[in-house]
C-alpha cells in the first residue's frame, strides 16, 4: 500500500497540473459514472492530502476522496491523453495533462461535512503543517501496545507505513516491541521530527531513501540495493541479510498484520 509521501506527491501534482482549470471528468470504469457526470465541466480548485487519502476539491460541488489501497494506482501524462481502458475508475482530463485512477479501495463523491468527518478519523499527519506531535503522543503514552503497531495505526499517526516504520525505528534504536507508554516523550519527538525530514523527502524524490549519507552504498563500499520498492534502505525487506552497521542478521515477523524488519542488536533501546 502507498505510503503518505506518495499521496502528498498526487496531491502535489494535482495541484500543479489542474487547479484552477476546468477539467472533464469520466468514468471509463463505470462505477464513478454519476459523480463523474456532476463534476465533468467543473473547475478542479485544490488537492490535499492527509495520511494515505487523497482529496480532490471542486468547490461547491464536493470532494472526490480517493484511498489507493492495496491495488490502487495513478498514471498523469501530458494531453492529450490515450483512449481510456474499462479499468479507469477516474478520469480528469486538463487542457495540458490527464490522469487516470484505477484500482482503488475508494473513490467517491464527498460534501465537505463528510471530507471533514474523514479527517476527524485520523491522526496527526507528518507531512501536514498544521499537525503536531501532540495528540499522537496523548494516545502513545497511555498504549500497552507495541509501538511498531502504533506507528501503523493510521488513527494514531497517518501516513505512516510498513517502510517507514521499520526504518524510522532502526534509525533511533528502538525495540519494535517496547510498548508505546515505555517511551519517553524526548524519544516520541525525535521520531516525530525524523518523520517529517523523511517523508519529506520521499515527496520530492518520489520514492523512500533513509539511510544517512555515511552508510549509502558509495560510502561504505557495498553493492546498491536491488528491490522493487526503489530507494536505500536499513532493514525493510532485508530479512536474513546483514545489517549495514552492526553486520547482524536483520529479522522478520509478523505485526499488526504486516511484516516487521528489525535488527536486534541495533534496535535494543
Amino acid at each position: 500500500m502507498p505510503e503518505g509521501h506518495t499521496i502528498h506527491r498526487l496531491a502535489q501534482d494535482h495541484r500543479e497540473r489542474f487547479a484552477g482549470r476546468t477539467v472533464r471528468v469520466s468514468s471509463p470504469q463505470g462505477r464513478f459514472a454519476d459523480s463523474a457526470a456532476l463534476l465533468d465541466g467543473c473547475v478542479l480548485e485544490t488537492a490535499e492530502a492527509h495520511g494515505k487519502h487523497l482529496f480532490l476539491g471542486f468547490g461547491g460541488t464536493g470532494w472526490v476522496h480517493v484511498h489507493l489501497g492495496l491495488f490502487g494506482k495513478y498514471g498523469i501524462g501530458p494531453a492529450p491523453a490515450p483512449p481510456a481502458t474499462d479499468t479507469v475508475r477516474l478520469r480528469i482530463a486538463g487542457p495540458d495533462h490527464y490522469s487516470d485512477l484505477r484500482g482503488p479501495t475508494a473513490c467517491e463523491l464527498l460534501t465537505e461535512g463528510e471530507r471533514q468527518a474523514v479527517a476527524d478519523r485520523l491522526g496527526p499527519d507528518p507531512l501536514r503543517p498544521e499537525d503536531g506531535p501532540d495528540r499522537a503522543w496523548d494516545r502513545i503514552a497511555r498504549s500497552r501496545s507495541t509501538i511498531a503497531a502504533l506507528l501503523m495505526d493510521q488513527k494514531v499517526i497517518a501516513g505512516v507505513g510498513n517502510v517507514y516504520r521499520a526504518e524510522v525505528l532502526f534509525r533511533h534504536g528502538i525495540d519494535p516491541y517496547r510498548a508505546g507508554r515505555d517511551l519517553t516523550r524526548r524519544e516520541w519527538d525525535a521520531l516525530w521530527t525524523d518523520l517529517i525530514g523523511l517523508m519529506r523527502e520521499g515527496v520530492r524524490n518520489n520514492r523512500i531513501d533513509t539511510v544517512r549519507p555515511e552508510h549509502t552504498p558509495e560510502a561504505m563500499g557495498r553493492p546498491p540495493r536491488v528491490d522493487d520498492h526503489g530507494g536505500e534502505v536499513y532493514v525493510y525487506r532485508r530479512a536474513g541479510m546483514p545489517c549495514h552497521l552492526c553486520g547482524d542478521e536483520i529479522r522478520t515477523a509478523g505485526l499488526a498484520a504486516r511484516n516487521l524488519f528489525w535488527c536486534p542488536r541495533c534496535q535494543q533501546r
